[in-house]
């Protein structure tokens, strides 16, 4: 990770404060920007996931599709409130089954509105002597959350971060990633369009949030 989160310490958020925190900066900023990094999550509050983490990746597309509309809602009010997305996916080869979906929800995202760009993980390779790069998105110089997964990729809790000089950098190294990646367009055309449906290589188990104590659904 570059200097910018060396020594910082978060403030640890449950996932309701969390989400609520979001949604109160979110809409009243004017960049959010974010980078992705890990290879293979969990989203069991996504209905087109958890067909894709049943196995039926006909339905899981298909779930994908009817979200479009309301991604073009949702990036026509940020438009509206002033607000501008960017986001940086890393991407290793092979592929996981997890990337594999969610680069097709990347894709419509990036249609509907949000800019998605993709960087190969050998483009941040000089970033990552002690460890992967964290996941992260600043708005604006305000505040700057960093998503915590645990052993399953299930979203735990997040950590939030306030001081606007180290936000203002990490913002700085995202864009800086941002600028060197591929337009989503064109990487799925060329890497993604044409593999065979993809099957998890180890589906959660349907009552994983209730063993865990987190029985809502959980957005990342």
């Amino acid at each position: 990770m570059p200097e910018s989160l060396d020594n910082a310490a978060g403030e640890r958020m449950d996932l309701d404060d969390y989400y609520a925190d979001f949604e109160r900066h979110f809409w009243h900023v004017k960049e959010f920007w974010k980078l992705e990094r890990g290879q293979t999550f969990a989203e069991p509050g996504d209905e087109s996931w958890q067909a894709f983490n049943s196995g039926d990746w006909g339905l899981s597309m298909r779930r994908l599709a009817e979200r479009r509309s309301d991604l073009l809602d949702y990036h026509r009010q940020a438009s509206q409130a002033g607000v501008a997305t960017w986001r940086i996916r890393v991407v290793e080869k092979p592929f996981s089954a997890y990337l594999q979906w969610e680069l097709n929800l990347l894709k419509i995202r990036d249609e509907t509105g949000g800019p998605i760009r993709i960087l190969d993980v050998a483009e941040v390779a000089e970033f990552e002597e002690e460890g992967p790069l964290p996941e992260i998105y600043t708005l604006d110089d305000q505040v700057m959350y960093q998503a915590i997964y645990d052993d399953q990729g299930v979203l735990a809790y997040a950590l939030k971060y306030n001081d606007p000089d180290l936000i203002r950098r990490s913002r700085q190294f995202i864009r800086r990633l941002y600028d060197r990646g591929e337009l989503i367009s064109s990487y799925f055309a060329r890497e993604i369009a044409g593999l065979p449906p993809a099957r998890p290589e180890s589906p959660l188990p349907s009552g994983y949030l209730i063993e865990t104590g987190r029985p809502r659904p959980i957005r990342s």
